[in-house]
């Protein structure tokens, strides 16, 4: 009889302790909703978000996510929004959703204008301190220039150092140029610079062309605004 209440008892104790494991599970999963769950795929969650940055045509793009990231696996599909150059909003719209902010790393190349010289706050930038360089543009916040003619004359809104790509949110628009403004027109013909006075035909901003009147010949020109108050002429 002993050894069989001792079998009972061992028994009962196993009976206890599975008891136990079990309700303990269970409490787990309530407080813890993900556990025992169906998990969303990182995989989706990274081409959700590069997709929202349109990054597909970019030469690598990764979306940075941590691999013990556990989210519920939603029942639709992932709606995906860029909230940046380099970040996007992922959300599950499942009741109850969630939502996750994702950095991507992008990498494009391009032929791009990039500063050779300094660039001041506020003094137009002149060909002189531009050149045409293949760089990563991945990470811009802007849009870049592929034409150094199309950044002559435009005004930095900040300070600038060599090999920085200027991008649209460097730059200010300067005082726009109305009709009737008085101009100078400079012309440069095989290293030789003439400067003549003229009248602006029609507005325009920096960097935009504009037909303009040269004063002393009355004769009709086009040029494009460099700086300023400063058309040069086109050929």
């Amino acid at each position: 009889m002993p050894a069989a209440d001792s079998h009972s008892s061992r028994q009962a104790r196993r009976a206890v302790a599975w008891i136990a494991m079990v309700l303990l599970l269970a409490l787990a999963g309530a407080l813890n909703p993900a556990w025992g769950q169906e998990m969303q795929p990182l995989d989706s969650i990274s081409e959700a978000a590069i997709g929202a940055l349109g990054a597909g045509d970019a030469q690598s793009a990764e979306a940075v996510l941590a691999h013990s990231l556990r989210l519920r696996r939603c029942q639709q599909p992932l709606q995906a929004v860029a909230t940046g150059p380099t970040t996007a909003q992922v959300r599950c719209d499942d009741q109850p959703g969630w939502r996750l902010y994702v950095p991507v790393r992008v990498r494009r190349e391009a032929e791009v204008v990039v500063l050779r010289s300094p660039a001041a706050a506020g003094v137009p930038i002149t060909a002189e301190q531009l050149v045409v360089q293949r760089r990563d543009i991945g990470a811009e916040g802007g849009a870049t220039f592929v034409d150094p003619a199309t950044l002559v004359g435009r005004v930095p809104s900040r300070a600038m150092g060599p090999g920085v790509v200027p991008t649209e949110d460097d730059l200010s628009l300067g005082t726009p140029l109305r009709r009737g403004d008085p101009v100078m027109l400079v012309s440069r013909t095989g290293g030789v610079e003439v400067r003549m006075p003229g009248r602006a035909l029609g507005p325009a901003q920096a960097g935009g062309r504009i037909g303009v009147e040269n004063v002393s010949s009355r004769r009709v020109l086009r040029g494009r605004l460099v700086a300023e108050g400063v058309v040069e002429l086109l050929p």
